[in-house]
């Protein structure tokens, strides 16, 4: 005889799995505001510029232009870091990955 799931326990486990998923991606979006610079922004200004943006990606063509966008910049800090060695890591460069580059998309 089988013995039985236990339901109530994979429950507290996938929900534990949510939590820390949700907050490493809280943590990215925060490492993302800091590496383009838009911690240089005032809340107000930051959160009528997500609104905006939020509105103007209502058109497929707009996200894809915004993910080009975005998938250039990484590049471009990508092959920045090749460059500068391993400086970043020696002053404590904590957004030196990318959000996302972990395979985000695919969580």
């Amino acid at each position: 005889m089988r013995k039985p799931r236990d339901i109530d326990t994979e429950l507290k486990l996938l929900a534990h799995k949510a939590k820390g998923l949700k907050a490493k991606r809280v943590m990215q979006l925060g490492e993302l505001v800091t590496i383009t610079g838009a911690d240089a922004l005032d809340l107000e200004t930051l959160a009528g510029a997500l609104l905006v943006a939020i509105e103007g990606a209502k058109s497929v063509e707009t996200k894809e232009a915004w993910r080009r966008e975005g998938a250039a910049f990484f590049q471009r800090r990508q092959r920045g870091k090749g460059r500068a060695g391993a400086e970043g890591a020696a002053d404590g460069d904590a957004a030196g990955t990318a959000p996302g580059g972990g395979g985000a998309e695919t969580e």
